[in-house]
């Protein structure tokens, strides 16, 4: 399968299911070659396999949305996603769960069937994802100023995707002044990298060029 460059999350789900076959058939072989007749022995293990079907319903759904999420692949060995309530990187795609490992280095084990029937994420579908922040200004800041020292200074943080330049513009008013909002593109895998540099730099460009901090007005009370 490896030489025949089959992708790595298919060769797995492969595996283990020939695993199970093979070793159903060495069994029932070994048992033949000792005179045990085989099919009664079938007809006792599909009575068996109606008995535990039953009991493991749960195992057999994950069962078919593993078989789903190979014929699908919404993900696939390698992607980082979010599923089952978990964000991670895809590690493994088996037989009945999906091994899933979190940023803080955890590693999940999600049933098939709740990944499957829940929203899945892909990340890694595109090249480059939006990195969306916000900078908060003075109600007597220079919008217009602000907005270029910002474009000109986030141009500076590498891994951006090219062709698609830093969009800062206006977002909306409130009770502190303008709220900008800062939406540079990232190379899929450098996303943090570029959200934690552009987040700095705003705090330094604003504070280098002596933008007020913005305060929330202090109400009125009416007078009695």
């Amino acid at each position: 399968m490896s030489i025949g460059k089959l992708d790595i999350t298919l060769i797995g789900f492969l595996l283990n299911i020939v695993s199970a076959v093979l070793r159903v058939i060495l069994a029932v072989a070994i048992l033949g070659f000792f005179g045990v007749q085989t099919a009664s022995f079938a007809a006792l293990l599909a009575g068996a396999g109606v008995a535990i079907g039953a009991a493991w319903s749960g195992m057999l759904g994950n069962f078919a949305a593993g078989v789903f999420l190979q014929l699908f692949r919404p993900v696939s060995v390698g992607d980082f996603v979010s599923g089952g309530g978990i964000t991670g990187t895809v590690e493994e795609i088996g037989m009945f769960a999906i091994i899933i490992l979190s940023a803080d280095n955890l590693r999940n084990i999600v049933p098939n069937s709740k990944f499957f029937g829940d929203t899945i994420v892909n990340y890694s579908s595109h090249p480059f994802r939006r990195v969306d922040l916000f900078a908060q200004l003075d109600s007597t800041a220079d919008l217009d100023k602000a907005i270029a020292l910002l474009k000109q200074a986030i141009e500076s943080v590498p891994n951006q995707y090219p062709g698609k330049p830093v969009d800062v513009e206006l977002l909306e008013f409130n009770e502190r002044g303008p709220r900008l909002a800062v939406r540079p593109y990232a190379h899929t895998e450098h996303y943090w990298q570029v959200y934690f540099e552009t987040n700095r730099l705003i705090y330094d460009v604003l504070g280098s060029n002596g933008f007020p901090v913005p305060r929330i007005p202090v109400q009125m009370l009416p007078s009695s």
